[in-house]
């Protein structure tokens, strides 16, 4: 048994009400706590079915919808905006306000981090940012794109802004940034095929009007400084390198370069002096795998992954 309700907090930006959602057991003790940190173009509630699994093993969940994202709309701007200025950081530091929220309904519970696409890079960008707050932390569906196609990136989006500005869509940012991901997957049945292998997935995030949608340029230029950050050798060694990190993604995912940039991600993170760092990919499955049809599988080693640390 379980109780969902939602809450909002005051975003870091100092205007925007961020929304949250709460999954709690109800008929067992808690024994830790997961946050998730949603991908772009999505929202926290569509973690329902994996948050309803961890709650019945004993985790009380929560998830937050970054900026523009969901219900945290941001007044006179389009969705999938994080905002003028310092959009990245703010995103981030309201992962560590709900945690810090959390933390304190919770007392000396084991705290863990769950971040998906984007919310991995934020997520990433948090242990940077926020070393010591965390018992582990799990990032799913990551990438570690080169520095030279960031810096290539950022040419086209600082192009894009001078002409249009931060709040405006841009075809050919979105293409440079997402266009050759579908490309993996030939002949495409749907624009979204490398989201997933499960077609009832990619249908379902076709249709659900919280999900997909024209990404402002604005947020694609935050998220490659959020790339530049996290991908900065000098920067992960500020991460607490006692923290356990678990890389799961799968083997078919465009966004990790099918598994190549998640095991580079992986391997920097060893090089920076982590102790406690494992990968796993999953043969088949692309960039959503809590939505595959063999989800119960990366659900059971998240679980297992999360009972050894408590």
């Amino acid at each position: 048994m379980m109780n969902y309700s939602e809450s909002y907090f005051l975003s870091s930006d100092g205007v925007t009400p961020i929304h949250v959602n709460h999954w709690m057991p109800t008929d067992r003790p808690v024994r830790g706590v997961v946050q998730i940190a949603h991908g772009v173009a999505e929202y926290g509630k569509r973690y329902a079915p994996f948050a309803e699994f961890l709650c019945a093993h004993g985790f009380a969940v929560v998830a937050n919808d970054h900026l523009g994202h969901g219900k945290s709309g941001i007044a006179n701007a389009p969705k999938l905006y994080f905002g003028e200025t310092d959009g990245w950081w703010h995103a981030v530091d309201d992962m560590e306000t709900l945690r810090r929220q959390t933390a304190q309904e919770f007392l000396g519970k084991p705290y863990f981090l769950f971040g998906h696409s984007m919310g991995s890079f934020l997520s990433r960008s948090y242990l940077i940012r926020w070393p010591g707050k965390l018992d582990g932390c799990i990032l799913c569906g990551t990438g570690n794109p080169s520095p030279a196609v960031i810096a290539g990136g950022k040419l086209v989006t600082n192009h894009e802004i001078r002409h249009m500005g931060k709040k405006a869509y841009s075809a050919r940012a979105d293409a440079l940034a997402f266009g050759s991901y579908n490309k993996k997957f030939r002949p495409n049945r749907t624009l979204c095929d490398w989201v997933s292998a499960s077609e009832a997935n990619v249908d379902a995030y076709i249709v659900d009007p919280q999900c997909g949608g024209n990404i402002s340029v604005g947020l694609l230029r935050d998220i490659l400084e959020g790339l530049s950050y996290i991908t900065d050798k000098s920067n992960l060694e500020k991460m607490e390198r006692d923290m356990p990190v678990l890389f799961i993604a799968g083997q078919n995912d465009p966004v990790g370069d099918m598994g190549k940039g998640v095991h580079r991600a992986c391997e920097n993170f060893q090089k920076a002096g982590m102790l406690d760092v494992q990968s796993k990919l999953y043969p088949g499955m692309r960039h959503e795998i809590l939505n595959e049809e063999a989800k119960t599988d990366v659900y059971r080693d998240v679980l297992l992954w999360l009972e050894k640390r408590c």
